[in-house]
């Protein structure tokens, strides 16, 4: 039993635990679990001195595709956007180094002051009232959005408009259908790429409880978010998942009467490094604040009259009764958030407003350009840094071939959608420069 000294009981207590379940050692634990590996499958090498071993990760380091190389077109949902420098400088302070929302506010005011900004900067940019400390990421706050709107509206139907991002689409239902809460999926228009208003009232009826749309939504069209709201029944939850650089010269949802506002932050500050790390925001208006999943920080003042931060709603199982909580939020990537507030600190509005002009005016360039070589957009409906095109049959080839001359083009779009082979979504953000688009019509023409 000595291997086993990390378990902190006697051997007498071992023992009885052992015989209370039938079985005689701690090994015998583990007799089902197949022994597929071994020391001698693993081919582990002799150990090497710190030189050799760092030159063998360096070697192996330099095989990887790194985005400051190249020519990036890609984005559903994760973009290449420039991090002024002091962002990662401020966010490597020890003190702000990690994932969970502090609890111990006498030692935490520098993130908790961090995190009080960041909640109020998410609230004007989506125009509602009040935002949780965040989540995990879009697709997650997505799907707690839903579980809030059956909360509230206690109806257990939910619209989701097909056009959102896939993976925010099956994320939601990975939640929302162990209770026994059912999706209906509503179609997008042909045409225009925006929700079908049709096809939403057909779907519509006195159960459903919440209506997801995305803003822009997957394809990159903005969607008519007065006309939507204006379909949807009184008690009915509507509910937006957003671009937040968008939102910097778009209405934002909470003007048109949206009820929860999330979306995917990762833009804000944080590197797309295989797809993240990114986190999740989520607004909504004070009469819903306690129906709210995570955490909420708040600014108060102590005895002595002096500001100070602190937690003032936790709706986590771990802190109210389990039958009442919301959510169980624990690492919900609050230092991306914290990355947030010093990126949109650092930027400004100015500069927010700078860089999705920038982006919009470089995508509607790449658009006309590429009609011009005979590649037709697929929708009609308005875009701002994203759109659908025709790139062709073997267009998938031809992605895989361009990452060879330096370039991440347009996503091939039938890994998300069926009936969308050989269209290609392309995405610009103010990284974008003339010569990449020119690269990037060579290459694909």
């Amino acid at each position: 039993m000595k291997k086993y000294t990390y378990i902190p009981h006697t051997e007498e207590d071992i023992k009885e635990m052992l015989a209370t379940i039938g079985v005689k050692s701690v090994d015998d634990l583990f007799v089902d679990v197949p022994k597929t590996i071994s020391p001698e499958s693993l081919k582990i090498p002799e150990s090497k001195d710190e030189l050799t071993v760092r030159s063998i990760v360096e070697g192996l380091a330099r095989k990887n595709r790194f985005l400051n190389e190249m020519r990036v077109f890609t984005g559903a949902g994760i973009y290449y956007r420039y991090i002024p420098s002091v962002v990662y400088h401020m966010a490597s302070k020890p003190n702000f180094v990690t994932a969970y929302t502090p609890y111990q506010a006498e030692v935490s005011q520098g993130t908790l002051q961090a995190l009080f900004e960041y909640q109020t900067m998410i609230s004007e940019l989506t125009g509602m009232e009040v935002t949780n400390a965040s989540m995990y990421d879009g697709a997650s706050a997505l799907a707690e959005a839903m579980l809030m709107a059956v909360r509230v509206s206690k109806k257990k139907k939910v619209l989701m408009a097909s056009n959102i991002h896939p993976e925010y689409v099956r994320t939601t239902k990975t939640y929302v259908t162990p209770q026994d809460i059912e999706v209906v999926m509503v179609d997008y228009d042909k045409e225009t790429g925006q929700i079908d208003l049709e096809d939403l009232k057909r779907k519509l009826d006195d159960t459903v409880g919440g209506v997801a749309v995305q803003y822009p939504n997957f394809f990159g069209v903005v969607e008519d978010l007065k006309a939507i709201k204006e379909i949807l029944p009184e008690k009915t939850m509507f509910v937006v998942a957003a671009d937040p650089i968008a939102l910097a010269i778009l209405e934002p949802p909470g003007k048109f009467g949206a009820d929860i506002v999330v979306g995917e932050g990762q833009a804000l500050g944080s590197f797309p490094s295989l797809g993240g790390p990114g986190f999740g925001f989520f607004s909504t208006n004070m009469k819903h604040v306690r129906m709210m999943p995570g955490r909420l920080i708040g600014q108060t003042k102590d005895v002595e009259g002096r500001t100070g931060y602190v937690m003032i709603l936790q709706t986590r199982e771990q802190h109210i009764r389990r039958s009442k909580a919301t959510s169980n939020i624990c690492s919900n990537h609050a230092h991306n958030a914290v990355m947030a507030a010093i990126y949109m600190s650092t930027m400004g509005k100015e500069g927010i407003v700078e860089i999705a002009r920038r982006s919009a005016n470089t995508a509607h360039y790449l658009a006309k350009a590429l009609e011009d070589k005979g590649f037709n957009l697929t929708f009609k409906g308005p875009f701002l840094f994203e759109f659908v095109f025709d790139a062709g049959d073997g267009y998938e080839k031809k992605w895989k071939e361009m990452v060879d001359k330096g370039i991440l083009g347009p996503l091939p779009m039938e890994r998300f959608f069926e009936d969308m082979k050989g269209k290609a979504l392309a995405a610009t953000t103010e990284m974008v420069k003339k010569e990449d688009i020119d690269a990037l019509l060579e290459a694909i023409a």
